[in-house]
């Protein structure tokens, strides 16, 4: 029985050791910072953290990015969207032009360094006056 625990202990500390991730792609999300954004030129800013932890997740790629307005019924009404440099670890920040008031999607893909797929994310977010 011994050295089964101690095997169990050894296959642990290893595990542990080596720095495999525990988590899942689905135990992560985007998440809006603000849900409301003044209409014009405009910064949208969004947290990336992992669900289980609630700790934000820093140097993910961003593959594929995409704002329109859906919500409205619109999808074929985009605007341009460029990241911007990060301000703090897990938040990531996109210049836009939101040329209308209303209803906006911001459509992310992203890759989490250690992780095996993608995070995608469809966030809601209003254009304000």
């Amino acid at each position: 029985m011994t050295f089964v625990k101690s095997a169990a202990l050894a296959a642990v500390i290893a595990f542990v050791c080596t720095g495999v991730a525990l988590a899942d792609i689905k135990d992560y999300q985007f998440q809006l910072v603000q849900n409301e954004v003044k209409k014009g030129d405009a910064t949208v800013t969004v947290r990336l953290i992992n669900t289980k932890t609630g700790k934000p997740v820093p140097d993910a790629v961003i593959m594929a990015k995409r704002i329109d307005m859906a919500p409205e019924g619109m999808e074929t009404m985009t605007s341009s969207l460029e990241q911007l440099p990060s301000t703090e670890p897990g938040v990531y920040r996109f210049k836009t032009r939101l040329t209308m008031e209303g209803g906006w999607r911001l459509s992310l893909g992203a890759k989490v360094q250690g992780e095996t797929g993608t995070v995608e994310s469809k966030l809601t977010l209003k254009a304000i006056k």
